[in-house]
C-alpha cells in the first residue's frame, strides 16, 4: 500500500494506466492485500487521489478510477461507507460525461455502493444534490439513476416524499432531455406507489393534463 499511495499521486498518464491495473490486480487478490486496512491515513489518501482519477479529462483514466474504485467497494463493502461523500460528489460529474461509457460506468459504481456499502437512502440523501447540477446530462443522469435503483429496490428503502419535489421542479429544466428523464422517474415511481404520487403532483400545482 505504500507503494500504491505514493505511485497514485502521478499525473502522466501512461503511468496510471499501468500501476491502475497493478492497483486492480493487487486488490483481487487478498492474500497479497493484507496490508489494505493497516493505515487508515494511507487509504485515505489513495481513495482522495482516485477520486482524482476519476474527474481527469482523459476517459481512460476516468474508467480506470471508477473500476479500482469498484474494487474497493469489492474489497471494503460496509466500511467503504465513510468515502461516500469524498466519491459521490465526482461520479455525479461523471454521469454528465461526454461519453456513454464513462456516464454508465459512473452510474454502476453508486448502484455499487448501494448494493455494498450502505442503505439507498443513505446514498440519496448525498445524491440528491445532483438534481440541480449545472451540467444537463449531471442532471439527467439523477433521474435514470433513480428508475435503475427504483428497478433494483423498488419503492420501499427509498423515502420517495424527499425525492419526488426533485423531480417535479425537474419538470421545468430548462433541457428537453432532463424533463423527458423527470417525467420517465415519475412514471416509475408511480408504477410502485400507485394513486398516491398523483395526489402529490396536484398538491404541488402540477397541472392536471401534466
Amino acid at each position: 500500500m505504500d507503494y500504491f499511495c505514493a505511485q497514485v499521486q502521478q499525473k502522466d498518464v501512461g503511468s496510471r494506466m499501468q500501476v491502475g491495473q497493478e492497483l486492480l490486480e493487487y486488490l483481487g487478490d487478498p492474500t497479497r492485500s493484507t496490508d489494505l486496512e493497516q493505515d487508515q491515513q494511507r487509504l485515505d489518501k489513495v481513495i482522495d487521489e482516485l477520486t482524482g482519477w476519476v474527474n481527469s479529462s482523459n476517459f481512460k483514466v476516468s474508467l480506470l478510477g471508477l473500476d479500482i474504485l469498484g474494487a474497493f467497494v469489492d474489497r471494503l463493502s460496509g466500511r467503504f461507507k465513510s468515502y461516500i461523500g469524498t466519491v459521490l460528489l465526482p461520479l455525479i460529474d461523471r454521469m454528465g460525461d461526454a461519453k456513454d461509457q464513462v456516464r454508465e460506468q459512473a452510474q454502476n459504481l453508486i448502484l455499487k455502493l448501494m448494493d455494498e456499502a450502505a442503505p439507498p437512502m443513505y446514498i440519496w440523501e448525498r445524491l440528491a444534490v445532483g438534481f440541480k447540477h449545472k451540467n444537463y446530462r449531471s442532471r439527467e443522469g439523477v433521474c435514470l439513476c433513480l428508475i435503475a435503483t427504483l428497478n433494483i429496490y423498488g419503492a420501499q428503502p427509498l423515502i420517495l416524499s424527499k425525492l419526488v419535489p426533485h423531480l417535479c421542479a425537474a419538470f421545468g429544466d430548462s433541457n428537453s432531455q432532463v424533463r423527458d428523464a423527470a417525467i420517465l422517474a415519475i412514471v416509475e415511481v408511480y408504477r410502485h406507489v400507485g394513486e398516491k404520487v398523483r395526489i402529490d403532483l396536484t398538491k404541488r400545482g402540477i397541472p392536471p393534463g401534466r
